[in-house]
Order: structure tokens, then sequence, then C-alpha cells
């Protein structure tokens, strides 16, 4: 008997997996209300044919764009595994978007139809006004254990699970979702990607690790960004493995409900791992874990508090929504804390000057340039911007590289360690100094929850970094002359803040990721020293 063609589409990864774990778990959803449900693979697949039915009856095809503004729920990863079934792609973003953001994803876009939560639907249907005539709401978080049902059931005519309709089939070319970018200093980008890239992504990831059917993923950051797709629901799928989903993060209970679900894996970044180390209840439950990924900076204690709890040692990866699967990870026998490893998953990677391109050497920051094939292993474009699409990408003899924007050094051994955005690298009197690591340095000061650092221009060091500090107790924050004795007895002269400002809480984008400008014009006083 010969064996299956490798897919070529998600849609044939997700099929083929049905056929050969269809009796294994797929899918189990932590209900805040009534608790946790779950759904195997054959029992999954047929709620999908039922959603693509009713997305085909909202006018849904080959090609047409489904704007999916939900929380994380079994609803959510249905239109998604339906919207690859039918050829058509999905526009995931931020269940709290405002009216603006609304509008503005729709119009760059053109969806058929929009998907919201309920309880958002005020804002929702503002922004989709006389752009969307084609909208649904609903509650996300149902304990039905069937999530199709209300879809189907909002759905202008009747579909039929044992109906035989002739479905479009997908091409591996074809678009399967736009995922906006953060948009921390500008309009936020839209990569697009296509069915291609998913199956790459998803094969990529389940092999660097040796994912296996038996393995289950703790999915609690928002199905929306690349992180909980790229890394646990694809892998997952790859191989038949399943997903232990939460409606919302919670970092009281984020022990709690890992230990319940028997979860095996896990993918956080470093912000939400800090809260959870600050919010750990006395009680809470430790586990044994075999595999944690993290992004972004984590101090030393930080990373050896969190391992101990989770019972294995944590290894941080690097990637971004453009590189679909990471960059690099360490995968070393002794993962560290401080570094992001060697390429992976095949990659080649060069670290070069961002103006020349040229290669720096070991132990000197460079821009992270990723090598591969658009619409594969990197991202196919961005949305309506050819110019910035072409700026992004760098063609010499017939290789494709994509610049990041972002900084790593090497040392001799080629081992990787992440310096952070070419912004966030400023010179200090003519020394190189990296806020992403002071700023992981910072938020290991007792009674610190977390610190986001800032450039300021000075007259005689250039520029200097300047401290914005979230106390774990509001009530009794740790004074400023603390924190300056403890920044002169863990960093160097140039690291060191030159000023501090407390404040209740650190402005982010829907994925966590610092505003550092709003900092900037909402909080002019400081402490100077």
């Amino acid at each position: 008997m010969n064996p299956s063609p490798a897919p070529e589409t998600f849609a044939q990864l997700w099929n083929q997996s049905v056929r050969v774990h269809g009796s294994r778990t797929f899918l189990t959803f932590h209900h805040p209300e009534t608790g946790v449900v779950s759904w195997t693979y054959a029992e999954f697949d047929v709620l999908i044919m039922r959603v693509a039915n009713a997305l085909i009856h909202r006018g849904v095809g080959s090609g047409d764009a489904v704007h999916v503004a939900l929380k994380n729920s079994p609803a959510f990863v249905a239109i998604w595994l339906a919207a690859a079934r039918l050829g058509a792609w999905i526009v995931p973003v931020d269940p709290a978007s405002s009216a603006r953001d609304i509008a503005s994803q729709i119009k760059r876009t053109s969806p058929v139809v929009g998907f919201y939560g309920l309880d958002r639907q005020s804002a929702y249907l503002d922004g989709a006004t006389g752009l969307l005539t084609s909208t649904v709401g609903l509650t996300e978080t149902s304990g039905d254990t069937d999530p199709a049902s209300e879809l189907i059931a909002l759905t202008s005519a009747r579909t039929d699970e044992h109906s035989h309709r002739t479905e479009p089939i997908p091409q591996g070319a074809d678009r399967l979702a736009v995922m906006f970018t953060s948009g921390t200093t500008s309009e936020p980008k839209g990569v697009c990607l296509t069915q291609r890239n998913y199956v790459h992504l998803s094969t990529t990831m389940s092999k660097l690790i040796d994912l296996t059917p038996e393995h289950r993923w703790f999915v609690t950051l928002p199905l929306f960004h690349g992180n909980a797709q790229f890394y646990c629901f694809g892998p997952a799928i790859a191989v038949g493995a399943s997903v232990a989903l939460t409606s919302a993060f919670s970092a009281s209970k984020w022990f709690e409900q890992a230990h319940e679900l028997k979860v095996t894996h896990t993918s956080l970044f470093a912000a939400p791992i800090r809260m959870i180390l600050a919010r750990r209840p006395d009680d809470a439950p430790r586990l044994d874990l075999q595999h944690v990924w993290f992004a972004q900076s984590l101090g030393a204690e930080h990373y050896c508090q969190f391992a101990e709890y989770v019972g294995c040692a944590p290894r941080q990866l690097y990637g971004m929504t453009e590189t679909i699967a990471v960059a690099t990870a360490d995968l070393s026998a002794h993962p560290r804390h401080d570094v992001i490893g060697r390429p992976a998953g095949g990659r080649h990677i060069e670290l070069v000057e961002p103006m020349t391109l040229r290669p720096v050497e070991a132990r000197n920051p460079g821009m992270i340039m990723v090598e591969g094939t658009r619409g594969v292993d990197l991202f196919e474009s961005y949305l309506d911007d050819p110019e910035t699409t072409e700026r992004s990408f760098v063609v010499e003899d017939g290789r494709t590289w994509f610049r990041t924007g972002d900084l790593a050094e090497a040392d001799r051994d080629g081992v990787m360690r992440f310096v952070g955005r070419i912004d966030d690298v400023i010179k200090v009197s003519g020394e190189n100094v990296s806020l992403t690591e002071v700023e992981a340095a910072l938020a290991q000061i007792p009674g610190v929850l977390e610190v986001a650092v800032l450039p300021k221009p000075d007259p005689v060091r250039d520029q200097v970094p300047v401290a914005f500090v979230v106390a774990k107790n509001q009530a009794s924050p740790p004074q400023i002359a603390e924190l300056q004795q403890w920044a002169e007895e863990h960093l160097a002269p140039q690291a060191r803040p030159r000023e501090w400002t407390l404040i209740d809480e650190l402005p982010r984008t829907s994925v966590g990721k610092v505003r550092r400008f709003k900092m900037a014009s909402d909080n002019p006083a400081s402490s100077n020293l």
C-alpha cells in the first residue's frame, strides 16, 4: 500500500489527522462556568463540516474573507478550520478592537461575513455598519457540546451535516489568513499567510520537539495571535495531539488549570510568565510539564522559579508572524534564560549591519536576516502594501532574505542572544544598551511586577535609559531609592535608569507588547536621580 502524499494544504493536513487519529481527543475547552468539554478529531470534523455549510449559506466561497473578532472558543477553531476547507481565509483580530479598528480591518480585507462576541456587539456593529452586511454574534464561551449549533441557527438557510455539497479544493498557494501585527508604533501591517505556510509551520514545529499524539498543549494566549496557532494548534494537528484551550488568560488560575487539564506542553511570553509568578497562590500545584516555549526576555531569577514550578527548563525561541515557524530556538541539553539558541528547522540566518547588510562579527549586534521561500516558510506579502513588502525582502543570487528589524548577537559557537528591535538599542556614552535586557533585569527587583524602559536624550551621554515601574502591591510600592540601589548593585553604569516613574500599569497591545510611546506622552513627570 502506497503511503499518502504529503499534504499540500492545511485542509489536507486536518483531513489526514482525522483519518489517522479520529478517535483521539482533539480539543478540550475549559468553560469558565460549566467546566470542561472535549471533542475527538472525528467529532470535531463533523462540526467543521456543519460550520462550512453555514459559511456557504452566508455567501462564503473560495478566496473570500471571514472576519473573526472572537475570544478563545470552540467556535473560533471551527470557523478557522471550516474556512481552510472552503479555500476561504480568516481575518483573526483582537475581540476587544475599537469600532475604529474594526472599520479599518473591514475596509482593508472586504470580508463576506463577520463574527463577534455578543458582549461586545455595540462596538463591533458601530465599526461594521455600512461596511459589512452579514454579521453573526456569538456567546463564544457556550458550554454546548456542539459549538456549531449557534452558527447554524443563525444562518439564513437550513444546513445538513449529511448533505453532499461540492466544495472547492484549496491549493497550497491559496491565502488562509491575514494576521495584523501589533502596531506598537504605526498602523498595523496585515501579514498574508497561505495554506502552505500553515502546513510548513505545523510539520516543522512538531518535529522540533518530537511531538506525539499523547501530548497535550495548554493554550491560554489569544487565538487571533500567531503564537497559539503556529506553535500549539498547528503542530498538534500535524501529529494528532490534543489542545486544552481556555477562554482567557488567568495568571492566578494558570497552575490550577494546567493541572486540571493534564497538559504536557505550553507556550508563553515573558510578561505572562512574570504575571503568573506574581499571582501564583501558595497552594498552587506543581506541574510536571515536558516542554515549555517562551519568547522575549526573562531574568535568571524568574526563569529558575518558573522552571521549578512547571517541572522542566523553558526553552526560548525567536520568531515573528512573518517567519511562520520559529527562526531560532534553544534546543540545547541545558537551556538558558538568556539565549534564543541557533537556527532551527533547517533555517539559514545571517546577522548583518542594518544599513549595509554586511555580516557582523561574533559578539556584535546585527539585524536578523532569515532566508526562505515566500508563501512557504516566509509570509507571502503585506496586505495592500507592495512597497513595504518590497523593502522587507532582499534577493541575492537567487536566495530570498527577510529583514526582521530585530537585533541579536551570536557567540563564537553560533548561539544567539536576542538584543531587541533596532530602536530598542541605544548608545549611552558610546556603549550599546539593550532596553529589553534592562527591563528583564529590573523586573526582578523585590516589590516590582513589571518594568518598561525608554530612551531619553541627554546632552552629555547622547541617550540615557528611564524606567516606568509597576508595583506588585499598589498600596505599598517600592521606594525610588530602593530601585536605584538595586540598579547600582546589579547593572552596569550605562544601563542604570536615570529617571524612575511609578505607574499603575503598562500600556500594552492586544498581545501584550508594551506601547512605549504611550508612556512617554502620558507620563511627563518622573523622579530624577
